[in-house]
């Protein structure tokens, strides 16, 4: 319920009754300072605060709002299915729809399981990959980020880089040393690592397109070397497609390089803006699951039917509105204005994207493709021109390394508008 209380009274209460004064860390403008914005609605590419202010958004509630804020046909389904029930703790045609339509899209998928959250699909996939293999090791990289389950605090992305803290208190070191890290982007250092225990690798886990610790685009050679050296050990390939799957195209960052993993995990766009997650694979790996299989997962509201049908609706809108056309259409558009809009500033920056996902880096050296050879003054960087655009109503993540999305809300003129506000930002904290 919207209310006369002002953002800084709202903070003032939340930070009583909530660690932080917020239910995840980095909406907590711990990186840039300040006071976070409490938002009491959506309207297509806009989002308005409590006090009232209006701001152009690029951030999307991080990733789920690819259609944007509100789409009219979403409520309607959502509105209608909640009025028949919220939850039902039993089996939904909803859900039914909404796996084959999964299924559909993504490649060589034949079961998928339905769960609550990115970080739930992601902590079930490993405890797959380990009950179908008899294996334990893990294999993540650096700078990517799969959620807050134990076994995957460890060299994470950005809510933990731009805490500056590597791993979090809490986690008993036996689990994190059953999780091996490597760089991305250094096919030399897999292999090695491969040569040497790649009979006790269980699973490598990736994000295809990492994009939690800036957009660190990867060569789709590292990929398929990656690819290769798990069908040769006998492991498995764990894309974790929470950011990726359905926004850069139908089929995910699978589809766009033409790989095709044992595993996948889903989240964000196939919720429509409610909480889901989802992961999946062949029917013979996912026969290790029970109530089929010895490997144990379940969850209250998993295959919830108001989410489903969310997320359902979303997928048909994509589908027919040849979305991932138009977004990368607007991509390239974005990308042309803000490069010429930042042609002469004198402050380092670099631009990054693929299909509807973007990055400024504000960093010398250009874009990276692995965390440690980030910036770490770039945050130093960024706080000033976060907090102008904010004030000129462009509202983004708040960190340096984290980064920005597309709708199909946004128009040819909110693009324009950006890279002016852009360009004008950069210059006046470059001048302060």
């Amino acid at each position: 319920m919207t209310t006369d209380s002002t953002n800084t009274e709202l903070f003032e209460r939340a930070r009583k009754a909530i660690p932080g004064g917020v239910n995840s860390p980095v909406r907590a403008f711990g990186a840039v300072g300040g006071v976070p914005k409490f938002i009491a609605r959506g309207e297509g590419a806009y989002i308005v605060d409590e006090e009232g202010k209006r701001y152009l958004d690029f951030m999307g509630s991080w990733g789920p709002l690819i259609l944007g804020h509100c789409h009219p046909e979403v409520i309607e389904v959502v509105q209608n299915k909640a009025a028949l029930g919220t939850t039902f703790g039993a089996p939904c045609r909803a859900e039914v729809d909404l796996a084959e339509m999964v299924l559909s899209m993504y490649p060589a998928l034949e079961q998928v399981r339905f769960v609550s959250s990115g970080s739930e699909a992601t902590m079930s996939a490993i405890r797959l990959a380990r009950g179908a293999t008899g294996r334990d090791l893990i294999v993540k990289f650096s700078g990517c980020y799969h959620g807050h389950a134990d076994h995957l605090l460890v060299a994470a992305g950005s809510g933990l880089a731009t805490a500056g803290q590597p791993s979090s208190a809490g986690v008993p070191k036996d689990f994190a040393a059953l999780t091996l890290v490597l760089p991305l982007d250094d096919e030399e250092k897999a292999k090695a690592l491969f040569a040497a225990e790649g009979k006790r690798i269980a699973a490598v886990i990736i994000e295809p397109i990492p994009a939690n610790n800036g957009l660190l685009l990867q060569h789709k050679e590292f990929l398929l070397t990656l690819r290769r050296l798990t069908r040769e050990a006998g492991a498995l390939l764990i894309f974790d497609e929470v950011i990726s799957g359905f926004r850069v195209a139908p089929g995910g960052a699978a589809e766009l390089f033409g790989i095709t993993p044992d595993l996948a995990t889903f989240g964000k766009i196939i919720g429509g803006g409610l909480p889901v997650g989802a992961y999946g694979g062949s029917r013979q790996l996912m026969a290790h699951i029970a109530p089929e299989g010895p490997v144990y997962q379940a969850g209250t509201l998993s295959g919830n039917p108001v989410a489903m049908a969310a997320g359902l609706a979303t997928l048909r809108i994509l589908q027919r509105e040849k979305a991932w056309t138009k977004l990368e259409e607007m991509g390239a558009l974005l990308e042309k204005e803000v490069k010429a809009a930042l042609a002469g500033v004198t402050t380092p920056w670099d631009f990054t994207r693929v299909g509807s996902i973007f990055w400024l880096s504000f960093q010398k050296g250009g874009a990276p493709r692995s965390a440690e050879k980030l910036d770490q003054n770039a945050g130093e960087r960024f706080k000033p021109l976060f907090h102008t655009l904010l004030e000129r109503g462009i509202y983004i993540p708040p960190s340096a390394y984290e980064v920005m999305f597309l709708s199909l809300a946004h128009t040819p003129q909110d693009i324009s508008t950006f890279a002016g506000e852009l360009r004008d930002a950069v210059n006046a904290t470059a001048a302060a």
